[in-house]
């Protein structure tokens, strides 16, 4: 329990605020909160399939109430969420950023998805950058077992939202200075695109 209070003070206090100082500091109007603020992120408890393993306070999104999002939308506030959950009994529950993104994405009705991340996109098994899949394309490559690590719950998180009519889904490399003026202003882009199929 000690554990989960650290992550929520280092989740929801340290980075949440470097975050928005930097937006501010950028011209940007950004706000810090916590998923568990305003019920924004309702949690539950997350299960590993055909274990009884107790994961300890990691959860996933089970509901996403958004109307506080709607507020600090219609008053250009950009909302910076720390992936911290309540769980149905009230406790702080640990959710992963691309899944507490991508649900976030979902239920705002998002055009589009966009993952910053420490690698080029998604990578071929010669290491070369994809650079625009589908979504039968993105889940052949998941059970290929291709991609590994924390790449596959970006990709999952990806899926879901384009099931749930996110238009596109971008995973790009945060590095790289205007990664995402160059992904959505340049033909090519810089990272891995991922688009319904046809």
């Amino acid at each position: 329990e000690a554990a989960i209070e650290v992550v929520e003070m280092v989740l929801s206090g340290t980075i949440n605020k470097e975050i928005v100082s930097t937006i501010n500091a950028a011209g940007g109007t950004a706000v810090g909160l916590s998923g568990k603020d305003g019920r924004l992120l309702e949690a539950r408890r997350l299960t590993v399939p055909g274990s009884d393993g107790d994961l300890g306070f990691v959860g996933e999104p089970a509901e996403v109430n958004i109307g506080v999002l709607k507020s600090f939308e219609e008053s250009n506030i950009i909302p910076v969420v720390a992936p911290i959950g309540a769980g149905p009994n009230g406790e702080t529950l640990n959710i992963n950023a691309d899944t507490a993104a991508g649900a976030i994405a979902s239920a705002m009705s998002a055009a589009k998805l966009i993952m910053l991340t420490d690698v080029a996109g998604v990578l071929d098994d010669s290491g070369e950058l994809i650079s625009s899949l589908n979504v039968a394309q993105t889940g052949d490559l998941l059970d290929g077992g291709a991609v590994k690590g924390g790449m596959i719950p970006k990709l999952k998180t990806c899926l879901q939202a384009l099931q749930d009519q996110t238009d596109a889904a971008h995973i790009l490399d945060g590095r790289i200075p205007h990664s995402l003026l160059l992904e959505i202003f340049t033909a090519h882009g810089t990272g891995t695109m991922i688009v319904p199929d046809d």
